[in-house]
């Protein structure tokens, strides 16, 4: 509008000055054409002067407003998002109003590359999600009751999918309990993670021993796996009826038995190889003996707690297996859930506040107790004074 009443202005200053001039000058053209013509002019200036505002307003509405009128309207429809924004033509108009409309025009088109991208995310989100509530369900355990083994665990991914795992599965007199870590974390993982536990609850209905369990499962995985994806694993075999326990390992850490007799806590070490290694790991998969006695704590982690940062960054301190040891040791209620607690409590006073979960972290805390009933046990519950941020709840 600006632009109209300026030109306006002009046009009035411009035939002003040339009344002015006829006025002025007027007896010096007397008798001649410049005077006849001047006199038409003066004559018709009211037409003149109506006829070019005219045309001078159609071109600033052509040339300014009505681009810059188009404008607004298109990024109201984009912002409230009733319409797809579609380019504006560039014409010929007021080189201001051009480039503000090339402007927006490219803007446009970024934000309309940004929009779908975000569209595919929010797709990529839901069936993220989507995976994710398929995992909870998977790892929402119904309570199996070990007559003599009194046990605790959870996890707690680091993504919305992870890769580590845990079950316990009934079958006759034989209780198995295992642990196992895919490589890495998020969909990939957490995909592999759930076949292998559809095999492994499986081929367990079938196979006693809980290295042919393993190697079983490998068969079936490794040909449908990428080569980079791997998962250790570590498996009791608990014989409720012979009170015996044996273990498996496929490349996991290290098994823990806290010796109630000796009050100190052992490593042992897992062996063999991880799932997804080579197709034929049966020759190199045992399973072994394992001697325990009554009120031995056995512990099954996976490496989200000894790698554990006291901090945000990955070069902040990890927790270790020495100090992980000695919180064990030092857990002033020897049961499984005392145990729990305390490594739960001491992880997330370790992490402290700000922290940053980099793998994913499971526990399972097994007590030997025979045939006793546990009088004094600890509660499920954490009171909050006692830990910082970290726990197992989402």
């Amino acid at each position: 509008m600006n632009f109209l009443l300026r030109n306006i202005f002009f046009i009035f200053v411009f035939l002003f000055l040339v009344a002015d001039a006829f006025f002025i000058f007027g007896d010096i053209f007397v008798g001649t054409e410049i005077y006849t013509s001047l006199q038409a002019y003066i004559t018709y200036f009211p037409g003149i002067a109506i006829g070019e505002i005219i045309i001078l307003s159609g071109l600033a509405y052509i040339t300014s407003i009505k681009p810059i009128r188009s404008l607004k309207k298109e990024i109201a429809f984009f912002i409230t998002g009733s319409k797809e924004g579609t380019s504006l033509t560039v014409g010929n108009m007021n080189p201001d109003a051009r480039y503000v409309i090339n402007f927006f025009n490219k803007s446009l088109e970024i934000l309309k590359n940004f929009k779908e991208e975000f569209k595919a995310g929010r797709i990529l989100k839901s069936e993220v999600e989507f995976a994710s509530e398929i995992q909870r369900h998977v790892l929402k355990k119904n309570t199996v009751v070990i007559p003599s083994m009194d046990v605790v665990a959870n996890t707690k991914s680091a993504t919305e999918v992870g890769g580590d795992s845990f079950d316990i599965i009934e079958q006759g007199h034989n209780y198995y309990i295992y642990i196992g870590d895919v490589t890495g974390h998020g969909v990939a993982a957490g995909f592999v993670m759930m076949i292998v536990n559809a095999l492994i609850s499986g081929f367990s209905k079938i196979v006693e021993n809980s290295a042919d369990i393993l190697a079983r499962t490998n068969e079936i995985v490794k040909p449908r796996v990428k080569s980079n994806i791997l998962m250790t694993l570590l498996m009791i075999r608990w014989d409720e009826e012979k009170q015996k326990m044996y273990i498996t390992g496929a490349g996991h850490e290290y098994l823990i038995i806290y010796k109630a007799a000796e009050k100190r806590a052992f490593k042992i070490k897992s062996g063999g190889v991880a799932l997804g290694m080579t197709k034929n790991i049966s020759k190199i998969l045992k399973e072994i003996e394992i001697s325990i006695a009554k009120d031995d704590i056995i512990i099954l982690y996976t490496d989200g707690i000894t790698e554990a940062r006291n901090g945000k960054h990955e070069s902040d301190m990890m927790l270790g297996m020495d100090r992980f040891m000695e919180i064990i040791e030092h857990t002033p209620i020897k049961t499984a859930q005392g145990v729990f607690n305390n490594i739960t409590i001491e992880l997330s006073r370790f992490m402290g506040y700000g922290y940053r979960q980099f793998d994913d972290i499971t526990l399972i805390v097994m007590h030997n107790k025979g045939n006793s009933i546990i009088e004094n046990n600890v509660s499920p519950e954490i009171a909050p004074q006692f830990i910082t941020e970290w726990n197992w709840r989402e």
